[in-house]
């Protein structure tokens, strides 16, 4: 397959002692593929209390720690959803994160960068850049919170399943060029209502534009059209979404799963008939749980075990 990915710029990675709901930088020092701009961030409150966060320009982790004794050696990282143009950190991040400590899950969210000509050469990169780095930099620093590097799962919410498995499918290439030769595989992926495909019948149209812009090459939608790149080695999966959703087609998750049946990589779909698109932890709609599902997924395949 041919890369696309722009260069990046490696210093010396920050040393990741902080203590729990502590936002701190991916990268330490030069951020790659990013260029000056007086656009700053923008933090919204909701009237619910929720978080948006647009226009990115630092990337973050922000780490949730299970109760002393509790860690099991597992981690995942989480990436909110918001159709590339904002991020949803609390139903879709810091909610999710509380409920993965409760398993013994080192939570870390993951506050990525939205697709921007203003502040990013090469747009359609960027996210998935800083994926790749959370991955990277977690599993380097493993030790510093009592993980276990083969066990660095990767969650993703609508347009953040779309990074999500992105980073599950395309993890041969990492963006740029580095001589650090740590892997940005994850060891498992978990798809809440994702963004798969940018095809025609199946896109959620606002995400495609805002990564691609308003006219992608038939070479880019076949890129991130990533039910079209998953390969034996692509992580085990474990997907959940509602049929009635009308922001993203459940297909997505449908055609996810087939492509992992297609090529032997384990998967579990959980489908409900109603939710709609974004319940974030909890699907009113029904009394199933699908985070429960997910630690009984967890539990089976060995990432709860101490």
């Amino acid at each position: 397959m041919k890369a696309l990915w722009s260069t990046v710029v490696m210093g010396c990675l920050p040393l990741l002692l902080h203590a729990q709901g502590a936002p701190f930088s991916i990268y330490s020092n030069t951020i790659p593929n990013s260029r000056p701009s007086s656009l700053q961030e923008k933090t919204i409150t909701l009237e619910n209390g929720g978080i948006r966060v647009s226009d990115v320009v630092q990337p973050t982790l922000q780490v949730f720690r299970p109760a002393q004794g509790k860690a099991n050696g597992t981690a995942v990282i989480i990436c909110p959803g918001g159709g590339y143009v904002r991020l949803s950190m609390d139903n879709e991040g810091s909610d999710v994160a509380k409920r993965l400590t409760e398993m013994g899950i080192t939570a870390f969210v993951l506050k990525y960068r939205l697709p921007n000509d203003q502040l990013q050469p090469d747009k359609t990169t960027a996210p998935l850049q800083d994926a790749q780095q959370a991955i990277r930099l977690v599993r380097q620093r493993a030790a510093d919170y009592g993980l276990n590097p083969a066990r660095i799962g990767l969650m993703g919410f609508s347009a953040g399943g779309h990074l999500a498995s992105t980073a599950g499918t395309h993890f041969t290439q990492p963006v740029g060029t580095s001589a650090d030769a740590t892997s940005v595989r994850p060891d498992f992926l978990v798809l809440l209502y994702p963004v798969i495909s940018f095809t025609d019948s199946l896109a959620h149209a606002g995400s495609r534009r805002s990564l691609l812009g308003p006219a992608p090459t038939p070479d880019q939608l076949r890129l991130y059209s990533n039910e079209q790149h998953v390969t034996p080695q692509t992580p085990p999966t474990f997907l959940v979404h509602a049929q009635d959703d009308q922001t993203v087609p459940v297909l997505n998750s449908v055609r996810f799963y087939e492509a992992c049946v297609r090529h032997s990589v384990p998967a579990e779909m959980h489908l409900y008939p109603k939710g709609g698109h974004g319940f974030g932890l909890n699907n009113k709609t029904t009394k199933d749980s699908w985070h429960e599902r997910l630690q009984n997924w967890l539990d089976a395949n060995g990432w709860l075990a101490p």
